[in-house]
């Protein structure tokens, strides 16, 4: 019998991955929402000593003698993203990261993401495709499955900071979960982009009439059932990062938190209940980064990290939304607690619905099909 050894993937670029249902936001929760339960079960694999690594970046030093080397300036990320995900989905992957802030300047994203597909078996390529709204798609779907979990399913008011791209898929997920939104609040840096935020609701969300922008973070969390912080900038000092202070967070409020993040003393307390999406995220990233680890990554599970090193709490109380989301811990309890969800984002996720939209794109013919190769030259 002849070996068949011909290798064939597909290329999606932005537009087809708008075809095969990227934006898709409650199928892309739904694919979340799947992916957490298998993650809980330890049906996956990332990178890094314990499986749990966000990825490997490559850094660059402060002062180099070559001039053309790039400085580290605030958010610059040239990184790879890999995982393995299993049950029905049985595909790896990788997200490769490019980043660097002053792409605004050049009218381009900030990031600039691409995605390989691979078949777990042979490590064949089944896909190549444009990642930018897979990566923002995933990134709002996880706040959207804390919040069938962990919001008010009564919940109408959100608060965002950021209007930029993940601020607005979070409100996406939001909206899937907690259909009886009615007011988002809004703060962000510069009238441009809270003019192109306003352009966006109005197209997507015309149901929501009230949108509010707010010049303090006091008013945009006060009254807020669900309450974002989508904003980015430098690390280092967490003192400079967004304020969260639990005299503003009215009871039974929701709060996910992917971007930047300081928390007063009181929202730290045991009362106000704390959520990670990945708990051995978490631990791989404060093994990975001086102490305290929070001046170095800003999301607030990070924060508990080193809470946990300072011996201010212990491992017990933080919670795992994989835990919940499989059914072997609980969700929301009562209408009075507060909640924060910490999301840190993780390749699986961007697996996950990788696969999902490489599926369809196959069920509908979409894309551009590529040859590796017929038979290789080297075996």
């Amino acid at each position: 019998m002849s070996e068949n050894t011909k290798i064939d993937f597909i290329y999606l670029s932005e537009e087809d991955m708008i075809k095969a249902g990227v934006t898709d936001m409650p199928a892309c929760v739904d694919a979340m929402e799947e992916m957490f339960s298998l993650l809980y079960h330890g049906d996956y694999r990332m990178a890094g000593p314990n499986s749990d690594s966000h990825g490997a970046m490559i850094t660059f030093p402060e002062e180099s003698p070559f001039p053309t080397m790039p400085k580290p300036t605030p958010d610059r990320r040239l990184m790879a993203m890999p995982a393995y995900l299993g049950g029905d989905y049985q595909t790896c992957g990788v997200k490769w990261y490019g980043s660097n802030i002053a792409n605004r300047d050049k009218g381009l994203p900030r990031s600039i993401l691409m995605m390989i597909l691979n078949d777990i078996d042979t490590g064949a390529p089944l896909a190549y495709m444009s990642a930018n709204l897979l990566s923002a798609y995933r990134t709002g779907a996880v706040p959207g499955v804390g919040a069938r979990y962990l919001a008010r399913k009564d919940s109408k008011v959100i608060g965002v900071l950021g209007p930029g791209v993940m601020g607005r898929t979070s409100i996406a997920a939001f909206v899937a979960a907690c259909p009886e939104i009615d007011t988002v609040k809004i703060k962000g840096r510069g009238q441009k982009s809270l003019d192109e935020f306003m352009d966006w609701m109005s197209a997507n969300y015309p149901q929501i009439k009230n949108i509010q922008v707010v010049d303090s973070l006091e008013a945009l969390v006060r009254d807020s059932d669900i309450i974002t912080y989508c904003n980015s900038g430098a690390t280092g000092d967490p003192s400079t990062y967004p304020l969260v202070k639990r005299e503003w967070v009215k009871p039974g409020a929701y709060l996910s938190m992917p971007g930047y993040c300081q928390l007063d003393s009181a929202m730290e307390q045991d009362d106000v209940r704390k959520v990670l999406d990945n708990t051995g995220l978490y631990e791989a990233w404060f093994e990975e980064v001086p102490k305290p680890a929070h001046n170095h990554i800003p999301m607030p599970g990070v924060r508990f990290m080193d809470m946990i090193d300072e011996g201010l709490i212990t491992a017990d109380h933080l919670e795992d939304l994989g835990k919940i989301v499989a059914g072997e811990s609980v969700g929301r309890q009562n209408d009075e607690e507060i909640i924060i969800l910490s999301v840190g984002g993780m390749p699986v996720e961007d697996v996950a619905w990788a696969t999902k939209i490489y599926r369809n794109a196959i069920e509908k013919g979409i894309g551009v099909k590529l040859n590796l190769w017929d038979t290789p030259a080297l075996r």
